[in-house]
């Protein structure tokens, strides 16, 4: 059984992935612009939902930071791995 400190955790990290996924669609999917548009605003609810979620076991530093981490690695590895950004060191 998880504490509630952990699991803030684990809604601050799906927050963060959701709003990486929300970008993702914005970029990858193609086939038309109702359903991208409703894609990103659906990702986006969710990802606000999660982050609220985290609030509730969380500080709002851990869970922001959290947040933030989750989403700048995710959309780096979705960067490198389904668009071939290149990703330096800098």
């Amino acid at each position: 059984m998880m504490s509630g400190k952990s699991r803030g955790y684990v809604w601050a990290v799906s927050a963060g992935i959701n709003a990486a996924v929300a970008a993702i669609a914005a970029k990858f999917i193609v086939s038309s612009q109702i359903v991208k548009y409703a894609l990103v605003v659906f990702f986006n609810v969710i990802m606000w939902l999660c982050y609220v979620e985290s609030l509730k076991a969380l500080s709002s530093l851990q869970a922001t930071v959290t947040n933030f981490a989750a989403n700048f690695l995710s959309s780096g590895l979705a960067g490198f791995y389904l668009f071939g950004e290149v990703l330096s060191v800098k």
